[in-house]
């Protein structure tokens, strides 16, 4: 399971809005001396999203610490799928444009993969399936987190 500690923002309904107050990732020694500083790079272009809805199973108030988590291989799955799908049909279909033209139609083959794999992508997103694969939990304070499942199953 992946974990991390969070504190309940506000809740609406029987959603909780939850930061993360723990920054995940790499070895831990980021800012230690002789840290290799390697997770600031997934920063880049975008600060990691720390706030997040989530589905209240505990009945958890506005200032309770919790903690979130996810399956193991969620996270490997949705990079898989969002990134790994587009590169391999852009693959596909540069390689099956070239076993019948020049570099033109591998260029064309290789943008309609990439042009097939945006659909592809976005209807994967609205597979209840594959989204439940994905699911967070708000757990209690307690360390430890039970395999996540999705609601209603």
């Amino acid at each position: 399971m992946i974990e991390a500690r969070a504190v309940v923002l506000r809740i609406e309904g029987d959603q909780a809005w939850v930061r993360v107050t723990e920054q995940a990732g790499g070895c831990g020694r980021c800012d230690e001396p002789g840290g290799c500083r390697s997770v600031r790079i997934t920063q880049l272009f975008k600060p990691a999203r720390e706030t997040f809805r989530l589905s209240n199973g505990i009945g958890a108030q506005p200032g309770d610490a919790v903690r979130i988590c996810m399956n193991d291989g969620a996270p490997l799955r949705a990079a898989l799928a969002s990134y790994g799908l587009g590169a391999v049909l852009v693959v596909a279909g540069a390689s099956l444009a070239a076993l019948g033209g020049g570099d033109g139609a591998v260029l064309a083959g290789a943008l309609g993969g990439l042009l097939l794999a945006v659909p592809a992508n976005r209807l994967l997103m609205r597979s209840r399936r594959w989204r439940s694969g994905l699911h967070m939990a708000v757990l209690g304070a307690q360390p430890g987190c039970a395999r996540v499942q999705e609601e209603g199953h």
